[in-house]
């Protein structure tokens, strides 16, 4: 059932997904996904850890493995004994819940799951509240994306979209847009995050896709002071929520 679980296709039919670490075991407990499965070495998982999952959900089945079998299901290492096995969600548009002036993060098609753990792990850092994924070319609940975000996958308000919905879910809630963009854009930190506002990242390759570019009120861009004429993704995303929250206050 686990190594299956590598696959999106079977992630998605089955509705759940594996999660390796008591710190990333813990971010879905706290986010109410129910654990069904907890897979655990008995000789090095923290039992105080264990009593306190089958606490909060007592449907939960417990499984001692041994080092040799626990092993060979395991992505990594430093698991600390612990895998579990949650009920994965997929949110709607609809089911955001905005505070009167939200700041929103728009992810369109980021391929690498590291990159997008990554930038989930700093959406949860500045405490976005809301990020949207458009047109994603990898899964939300890929290990990799749970590894790279500690977890924080479960902890972020998520909604999965595409890109025209999301830009009439924009209209609709009068949140204005700032793409980030190489071209023709100005420059990020000299613009005005404070109203309710989104900002849009692209794919590592090639930015955000024209639609976004057109859409958006105004392009931005991180100046480039050395050779290279942009930065990782999940980087850039960084600089920008953190010259948003900056503006607000950290607030």
């Amino acid at each position: 059932m686990l190594q299956s679980l590598e696959k999106s296709k079977t992630r998605r039919s089955l509705g759940i997904t594996a999660i390796e670490g008591e710190k990333e075991i813990e971010m879905a407990a706290s986010s109410n996904l129910p654990i069904e499965t907890l897979f655990f070495l008995k000789d090095i998982a923290n039992s105080a850890f264990i009593n306190q999952i089958v606490k909060q959900y007592p449907d939960t089945e417990l499984i001692a493995l041994t080092k040799e079998l626990f092993s060979k299901i395991s992505y990594r290492e430093t698991t600390g004994g612990l895998i579990a096995i949650v009920k994965t969600k997929y949110n709607l548009l609809n089911k955001l819940v905005l505070p009167e002036n939200p700041l929103v993060l728009i992810i369109e098609g980021v391929e690498k799951p590291g990159n997008l753990g990554a930038i989930l792990r700093t959406a949860d850092a500045a405490k976005i509240d809301a990020v949207i994924c458009c047109e994603m070319a990898t899964d939300l609940y890929n290990p990799n994306v749970i590894r790279a975000s500690l977890g924080t996958v479960f902890t972020v308000p998520i909604a999965i979209s595409n890109n025209k919905e999301t830009m009439q879910w924009l209209k609709e809630n009068k949140i204005a847009t700032f793409c980030t963009n190489l071209h023709k854009a100005k420059e990020y930190h000299l613009q005005d995050y404070k109203k309710p506002c989104a900002i849009v990242v692209g794919t590592e390759a090639t930015g955000v896709s024209d639609e976004w570019i057109n859409f958006s009120e105004t392009n931005i861009k991180i100046p480039m002071l050395g050779h290279i004429d942009s930065m990782n993704v999940s980087v850039a995303a960084a600089i920008i929520i953190f010259e948003a929250k900056r503006q607000r206050l950290f607030c």
